[in-house]
């Protein structure tokens, strides 16, 4: 070991990274405190981990890589599995003629290559990155440490399912579900309480080639758990399509379905969607959250300024209110919200959605269903006729429902919907895109607003943070902003399942209608004119609303980053 750090500290002199004097002097320090050279060098700060990784590097050969600033796939990461991960501490970065390039840390320490080359039967190529590169990758690509399901209850049932009787625990002889406390049945009611208890959004079951992957989405993150055997795969999606309610023997079409079911002491309603793939049905379940919808408008993330705007808009007596983003970007959250703001017994709300996520009290909610003709146009033309004052329509898809909704708009009803854009005066073109004329558009949208969501840095392990130069060039954060500023960044705990970060909120981009920007939408005017428009309202971009959020101490520049790639500040 002295040798290998002889020769280690001879490198980080030679290629400038120390000197002489300081190795000789850490040495004595070294030898009195019975630590490494080289770990006494980096404690004191003297050299850092990305010099010690040159140094390994060079020392082999080999090419040094910064996993932060790469994103490696799933099913690269699939190739060596977790627990292999997080003994060996090695990143898989891709599979190439049959060879698996993986980076670590120490490319000296030959049993952790000769095991990986056992373990994966292929030839191992090595790279090289600094300790806490490997640490934060291994955190990101496969979870903290914490173990989220309960693999006692594998247990059980691998020991009392025999390959006779796997059937039976899915089915009874009439095809229904059996008594619950049957092992597989307690495995999946398990699968579906851990996934609450740890705050996912969704419950991924995914059937690979040799095995059954269990995902779940916590705060936007899929983070994969341990999952139960292949061979149980068969069962499981079994048991979940009768709960479904979907037809047990149909495994070419995709399927939807609703369950409803108990994690502890509270009923939860989960979506269900059935896909067919290659080595079997793919199952998606969404946990509707009831208590999201109770959100209040500081808590879906909207600063003091923002809300009032947003509460004024809501507010009005007619015109249209639309929120636009990709899939998974809060959207419904945000109009539930609203519906719930403005719910009172002097206004009739209905909506129109495919499908009905929640149920609320008080509102009309009607189901859109194609297959007995009951589109989103011929729903909200049926609900005009119910004069309500609210409506709320799912997504504008196409003309007819665009056309409709806009003249629903001009006849005195105030009308939210979603559709799907980048940014906030893109919504404009889009409706034109459709067939709507200009004029309509210009005459009935009051309010565009884009929204991304980005994680919350977590209260319990939250620490004050200076950002990189990377990260304030890319935010272009200025020095006098940081002055009055407190960025922060968590550390990783219990709470937050050493990620650093719970919850998450939005950032948005909100654009007002005024006379000039209806005028320059009359005149087809382009989105790039309409977006100045709107800056010279004053209407921030979802990346400056971001960057608010980061000198807020609410969120890290990472997240606003992310969320707002090719955002042009």
């Amino acid at each position: 070991m002295a040798e290998k750090d002889d020769y280690l500290l001879d490198l980080l002199v030679d290629l400038g990274f120390t000197n002489a004097g300081e190795v000789a002097k850490a040495r004595e320090e070294a030898a009195a405190a019975n630590v490494g050279v080289v770990d006494l060098l980096l404690a004191n700060k003297i050299i850092r981990p990305t010099d010690v990784a040159q140094a390994k590097a060079a020392q082999f050969g080999a090419e040094v890589v910064n996993l932060g600033g790469m994103k490696i796939e799933d099913d690269v990461i699939s190739i060596i599995p977790r627990h292999v991960a997080k003994k060996y501490r090695v990143i898989p970065l891709f599979k190439a003629d049959g060879k698996v390039a993986v980076a670590l840390a120490d490319p000296s320490d030959l049993n952790t290559v000769d095991s990986l080359t056992h373990l994966l039967g292929a030839e191992i190529e090595l790279r090289v990155a600094s300790e806490p590169d490997i640490e934060a990758a291994l955190g990101k690509y496969y979870g903290g440490e914490k173990k989220t399901v309960d693999e006692g209850v594998f247990k059980d049932v691998i020991q009392e399912l025999t390959e006779e009787n796997v059937h039976v625990a899915a089915l009874d002889d009439d095809g229904g579900a059996i008594e619950a406390d049957a092992p597989l049945i307690r495995l999946v009611n398990q699968i579906v309480a851990d996934a609450f208890k740890l705050r996912a959004s969704d419950i991924h079951l995914e059937p690979l080639e040799k095995r059954f992957r269990l995902r779940y989405r916590i705060d936007g993150m899929m983070t994969e758990v341990p999952a139960p055997p292949k061979r149980l795969q068969a069962s499981i999606i079994a048991r979940l399509k009768i709960q479904a309610n979907m037809v047990i023997s149909e495994h070419r079409i995709p399927q939807d379905g609703r369950i409803q079911t108990k994690a502890g002491n509270k009923v939860i309603d989960l979506r269900v969607s059935c896909l067919p793939t290659n080595h079997g049905e793919s199952i998606v379940m969404r946990i509707l959250d009831k208590e999201g919808l109770k959100l209040g408008l500081p808590e879906l993330g909207f600063f003091q300024d923002d809300q009032q705007t947003f509460e004024k808009v809501i507010g009005l007596p007619d015109g249209i209110l639309l929120v636009t983003g990709p899939t998974g970007s809060g959207k419904t959250t945000t109009l539930y919200s609203c519906l719930h703001f403005i719910n009172r017994p002097d206004r009739k709300i209905i909506t129109v959605e495919d499908p009905v996520e929640y149920v609320l009290a008080g509102i009309n909610q009607v189901q859109v269903s194609e297959t007995v003709g009951l589109t989103f146009a011929a729903a909200l033309r049926a609900i005009l006729r119910q004069a309500p004052n609210v409506v709320m329509l799912g997504e504008i898809r196409d003309f007819e429902t665009a056309s409709i909704a806009i003249n629903a708009s001009l006849t005195g009803h105030l009308v939210f919907s979603t559709l799907h854009t980048n940014d906030a005066p893109g919504a404009v073109a889009r409706l034109v895109d459709m067939g709507v004329k200009p004029f309509l558009v210009a005459s009935s949208t009051r309010c565009l607003m884009a929204q991304r969501l980005v994680r919350k840095v977590c209260k319990k392990c939250g620490q004050p943070y200076v950002p990189t130069e990377a990260e304030l060039r890319s935010l272009q954060i200025t020095p006098d902003m940081l002055k009055t500023a407190t960025p922060m960044k968590g550390k990783g705990c219990a709470n937050c399942s050493n990620t650093g970060n719970r919850g998450r909120f939005g950032i948005f981009e909100i654009f007002l209608i005024d006379d000039e920007a209806r005028k320059l939408v009359y005149d087809r005017a382009p989105t790039s004119v309409l977006r100045a428009r709107a800056r010279e309202m004053g209407m921030r971009t979802l990346r400056e609303d971001g960057i608010r959020k980061v000198l807020a101490g609410l969120t890290t520049p990472e997240e606003v980053i992310r969320a707002t790639v090719g955002d042009d500040a």
